[in-house]
């Protein structure tokens, strides 16, 4: 009696665990960037363990231990289900996306994470009629920290000065604004940066602050151009299967989308700005120069970036967006958020 009464509990306690096992939902997300880096271990771990605790423990986001690819293919590793979710930036892509660029134009704002809020809010009210991410789930949308100059050949006081600077780029507005004042643009993911610089293949970036100490090129690049609201600005998605989305429970789905969207763009721009500070302070405890763009500078920048503006606008007109309405709406309310 007892033996059966043990192979009944035992049994019972199989098929409890069976169950556990078989409820958990293991969501794959391939990352491209190291374990330490602020938007993996700031962001990325976060929101994933906010996924698992809203869901109560029903889905959870197992992180890859090595990327699946290159930056610029982690749009398609979703669309295809090779990983069930992943991040990248818009301009890793050239020509396939078009609508972001609104957020990269010059002077977007001095906070990452009003500037972010301010993107997902108006990439729902204006630019997801395009459709442009219909291959996917979009989760999030965010912004990193104003973007600045950083060379290791001279002080950057004017567009004259960028003339003939090698500079790593991202892609996006960054590579046809820096064309544009007289650099040669060099497009590479951000991962590319210490080699580039440290073999002298480049002779500089375009970055926020806080990517200098973050890629280990503050020794490297000595010479630091601050430009107000950012020369340029850089956009981000983070994006999921589908199909592997519409699979889960609607109850599950719910609880994901209330920690992604605006909450994520927020986690990600805290993160973008506690960085950018640290990031400052570390450029200058290394002794670089660091100068201020001057409004005469700055004029010439507007000059540049101006034809860029007027070709999106005709670009989000033939995608049936109301661009200027949506340019407008994003400014304004980047700045408004970055008062709160």
């Amino acid at each position: 009696m007892k033996k059966m009464m043990f192979r009944v509990a035992a049994t019972a306690t199989i098929a409890l665990l069976a169950s556990g096992a078989q409820a958990e939902t293991r969501l794959t997300m391939s990352s491209w960037l190291p374990s330490g880096h602020p938007l993996v271990r700031d962001v990325m771990v976060p929101w994933a363990n906010s996924v698992e605790e809203a869901t109560e423990g029903r889905v959870k986001v197992v992180m890859l231990p090595s990327a699946l690819g290159h930056p610029r293919v982690h749009y398609d590793l979703a669309a295809e289900g090779q990983a069930d979710i992943t991040y990248s930036a818009h301009g890793y892509t050239p020509g396939r996306f078009s609508l972001y660029k609104m957020v990269e134009f010059p002077f977007g704002g001095d906070s990452a994470e009003a500037t972010s809020a301010a993107y997902w809010q108006v990439y729902n009210k204006y630019l997801s009629k395009a459709d442009e991410h219909k291959d996917v789930k979009l989760l999030g949308l965010f912004t990193h920290g104003p973007g600045h100059i950083h060379n290791s050949r001279r002080s950057v006081k004017s567009a004259a000065d960028m003339q003939g600077l090698k500079l790593r780029v991202g892609g996006g507005i960054m590579n046809e604004l820096s064309t544009a004042l007289g650099a040669v643009s060099l497009q590479q993911p951000s991962s590319s940066t210490y080699e580039m610089v440290s073999s002298g293949v480049a002779d500089g970036t375009l970055f926020p602050l806080e990517s200098v100490p973050a890629f280990n090129i503050q020794d490297k690049t000595t010479y630091t151009t601050l430009v107000p609201g950012g020369l340029y600005n850089f956009s981000f998605f983070v994006v999921m299967n589908k199909d592997r989305f519409e699979s889960l429970p609607e109850e599950d789905q719910a609880a994901i989308e209330k920690v992604s969207g605006e909450t994520l763009a927020r986690l990600a721009g805290r993160m973008w700005d506690t960085q950018d500070a640290k990031g400052l302070e570390a450029i200058e405890a290394n002794g670089n120069e660091v100068l201020t763009a001057d409004e005469a500078f700055m004029n010439e920048i507007r000059t540049a970036s101006e034809p860029m503006v007027q070709e999106w606008l005709k670009q989000a007109e033939a995608a049936g967006v109301d661009g200027a309405a949506a340019l407008a709406e994003f400014r304004e309310l980047s700045r408004e958020l970055a008062k709160d």
